[in-house]
């Protein structure tokens, strides 16, 4: 299904590790300034397919296009190389939150967030220190801005990832099971967040496995199975009754009884 003003689209992608082939000819599209979500069962692709997008990981054919601008095509994992420069240019517009925080435990929240600035867009010290307190404000963390890593919740931590990512201005945010290394208390205060950032018109595409979150946000929903796209479209089409079997048994292992009510 092809959507207009797409922030990613992907022809054909496959990538194969060996002889494992992962990602099987996908084709998607992404909306401009709203939130796809990549659901499946676990090995099915979904974060395969966001290192694809993040030029974490190298296709082994299709193309991807991210805001017009297209990587690949590739063919039997060989593509047209990018300069350096355009490649840190393209990166550069991208946000990734992964599962985990990776956060530097020798800098505090404030530091976290602010060196991004100073190396990635050569910010002086102060005006780096002074966005990165608004970011860390966004994520309601301005208070937490001297505590280090190691004195901050789960969830607290994911949120400085957040602003962290968020401090680069980037156009598309791509987030992995943000809240899949956190207890259900800490997962609703990443998801606020997220949810924030939806209501803001920020084009993301996730990977979760948050039914609940998952049909209250997305415009658009990506439904994988062993690499390949199953079903793809608007919440209230995914989950239209009667389902697909492969969803269907899906939804059986991942919704609760508050996610169950939304899709009604």
């Amino acid at each position: 299904m092809r959507l207009p003003n797409p922030a990613v689209t992907a022809s054909g992608l496959t990538k194969r590790f060996g002889t494992t082939e992962v990602l099987q000819k996908i084709d998607f599209s992404a909306p401009s300034g709203q939130v796809t979500c990549l659901i499946g069962p676990s090995g099915s692709g979904k974060s395969t397919l966001l290192r694809c997008i993040a030029m974490l990981e190298q296709p082994t054919e299709g193309t991807i296009t991210i805001d017009g601008q297209p990587l690949g095509p590739w063919q039997d994992g060989i593509g047209p190389a990018l300069s350096p420069a355009r490649r840190r240019v393209m990166r550069a517009g991208i946000g990734v939150v992964f599962q985990q925080f990776n956060l530097w435990p020798h800098m505090t929240a404030l530091g976290n967030v602010a060196e991004a600035l100073r190396t990635v867009r050569r910010l002086p010290r102060a005006e780096a220190e002074a966005r990165a307190i608004a970011q860390l404000g966004k994520v309601g963390l301005a208070d937490r801005a001297g505590h280090y890593p190691s004195q901050l919740s789960g969830g607290q931590q994911q949120r400085v990832a957040i602003a962290r990512a968020l401090a680069l201005e980037p156009k598309l945010m791509l987030f992995d099971e943000p809240t899949s290394s956190l207890d259900p208390e800490l997962t609703g205060e990443v998801l606020n967040v997220m949810r924030g950032l939806a209501a803001d018109g920020i084009s993301m595409i996730v990977v979760s496995h948050e039914i609940g979150f998952v049909a209250s946000v997305a415009s658009h929903i990506v439904f994988l199975d062993h690499g390949r796209v199953v079903l793809s479209g608007p919440p209230r089409e995914v989950f239209a009754r009667p389902r697909h079997p492969r969803l269907t048994q899906f939804l059986e292992t991942h919704v609760d009884v508050e996610a169950s009510r939304l899709l009604q």
